[in-house]
Order: C-alpha cells, then sequence, then structure tokens
C-alpha cells in the first residue's frame, strides 16, 4: 500500500471515482428523485466544494507554498488560517462534496456508494502521508493544529 501513497493527484482519483460513479449509475436504475431536486442539491453542494477549494488554493497562493500534493515533504509553510482554521483538508474536502454533488446529480445509490471509498483512499493514501511529512517539517506546531483542527470537519 506504501508503494501508492501520495502517487495519484487528488483531483486525477476524483475524476477517476466520478467516472465510476457514472458507469455504476448505467449499471443500477436511478432513485427517481425529481430532476430539479437533484440539480439543486448538486449545485449547491458543487458551490461550497468551489467555496472551500478555492478558499484554499489562494491561501497557498499567498503563503507561496506547494500545491502539489504528489511532494508533501516540499511545503514550505504551513496555513493555518482561513478556512484551514475549519479543517485541515478543504482541497480534499472540496473534491469531495464535488462528488457528493455528483452523486445527487446521478441519483443513484451505487454511484453514492462510491463516495466513502474516495474518503478512505483519500485519507490512507494521500492525507496520512501528507501528515507524516508536516510532522516531520513543523514538528510541534502541527501537532498543535492537528489538536486543534479535524482533518475533514
Amino acid at each position: 500500500m506504501a508503494s501508492l501513497e501520495v502517487k495519484v493527484p487528488p483531483p486525477v482519483a476524483a475524476l477517476l471515482f466520478g467516472s465510476v460513479m457514472w458507469l455504476a449509475s448505467k449499471v443500477v436504475a436511478s432513485i427517481g428523485v425529481p430532476f430539479g431536486v437533484r440539480l439543486g442539491a448538486a449545485v449547491v453542494l458543487a458551490s461550497v466544494g468551489l467555496s472551500f477549494g478555492s478558499s484554499a488554493m489562494l491561501s497557498f497562493v499567498r503563503t507561496r507554498t506547494t500545491m502539489n500534493p504528489t511532494k508533501p515533504s516540499a511545503t514550505s509553510s504551513l496555513v493555518t488560517g482561513g478556512v484551514f482554521r475549519l479543517t485541515r483538508n478543504p482541497m480534499y474536502l472540496s473534491l469531495l462534496l464535488y462528488l457528493l454533488a455528483w452523486a445527487a446529480y446521478l441519483s443513484n445509490w451505487l454511484a453514492a456508494l462510491l463516495v466513502p471509498l474516495f474518503v478512505v483512499y483519500i485519507t490512507e493514501l494521500q492525507i496520512k502521508p501528507e501528515e507524516r511529512a508536516l510532522s516531520a517539517l513543523f514538528g510541534a506546531e502541527y501537532a498543535s493544529y492537528k489538536a486543534r483542527v479535524r482533518r475533514w470537519l
């Protein structure tokens, strides 16, 4: 499992999960939620995701640290302000919200079952390795941050 850590960029993983969700929706019939409700839920979820993701990226740009998820040891500063006060992983949370939006739009129980698998995948193969790298880089400062702010929400 360690050989897969931080290898696939999370947006690529989210696109792969989204594609599998779409395929799943072709195998099993939808649960019949009206189109307007599906679309409304999807727009709300995706909008919240966009807010989290763009705010986090802007924070990284402002602090001039890397956004490259495949090189967590290249991080030059620990970002703890803004949206990072609510979640340690707002960019991954945004991807999760996009997948939830996609699941709502597809209105398919099999597609929705894949969303928790994305959480497990990102937690195990991306977030935990990043946490180890940030602990090595920032020590007590990162430990204090981890104690104050949850991994997801």
